[in-house]
């Protein structure tokens, strides 16, 4: 540290009591409606559910106008926007579709992502009870609930997805991850090492012509 810089910190210190004992003097407490504002994440038990209640007929128009330019009227994507609804049982397929019926653990995982993020560039100017009624629609496309389900605080925690149960935990504060175990081979760990596998092209990889592409089969 220079001594000019050194200087400044103790004349700062000097003349500020409040710095010196490390604060600063910035900013204030936030108000409980500030952070009121901020709290809104739903828990998978949940905690932090609003009162409210959708259908998912009514869900369905909500996602016509709010949802259906990027995600298209069933939730099956448009152009490069993430598809929302198939893809049952492709999660061990080469090319797996995750999707709230394929892959996403809770309901509460898309009421709190609607109710913080959606409609892309109009986020958090949904109601509650509209929030219930896209996020009923998207479990009955995903072929969750029925045509005449109605989506509300009381039963929500009805609601359970297929792939709930490859979620779990992270419990790495308190036990260790089984791969990191026990002592580390350091020689010798393998019997014969050999290629399985080879790169079909690599665009960015000059041959020895110095042409760039090619196999490498």
């Amino acid at each position: 540290m220079s001594k000019f810089l050194k200087a400044f910190l103790v004349a700062s210190m000097l003349a500020s009591p409040a710095l010196a004992a490390g604060k600063y003097g910035l900013g204030r407490v936030a108000t409980a409606d500030e952070v009121k504002a901020w709290d809104i994440d739903v828990r998978p038990d949940g905690v932090g559910l609003p009162k409210g209640k959708g259908t998912v007929e009514d869900g369905e128009e909500l996602f016509v106008d709010n949802c259906a330019s990027c995600h298209g009227d069933f939730g099956e994507g448009v152009d490069r926007w993430p598809v929302l609804s198939g893809g049952h049982g492709s999660l061990t397929d080469e090319r797996p579709v995750k999707t709230i019926g394929s892959y996403w653990p809770y309901a509460s995982t898309l009421f709190d992502y609607i109710r913080r993020a959606m409609p892309f560039g109009a986020a958090q100017t949904l109601e509650a009870d509209e929030i219930y009624a896209i996020t009923a629609y998207l479990l009955n496309m995903n072929d969750v609930v029925d045509d005449d389900f109605e989506l509300s605080h009381e039963n929500f925690k009805t609601i359970k997805l297929e792939n709930e149960a490859n979620f779990f935990m992270d419990d790495r504060a308190e036990k260790e991850l089984k791969e990191f175990v026990g002592e580390p081979c350091m020689s010798a760990c393998k019997a014969k090492v050999e290629i399985t596998k080879r790169a079909v092209i690599v665009d960015v990889t000059p041959e020895e012509g110095g042409e760039v592409g090619g196999s490498l089969d």
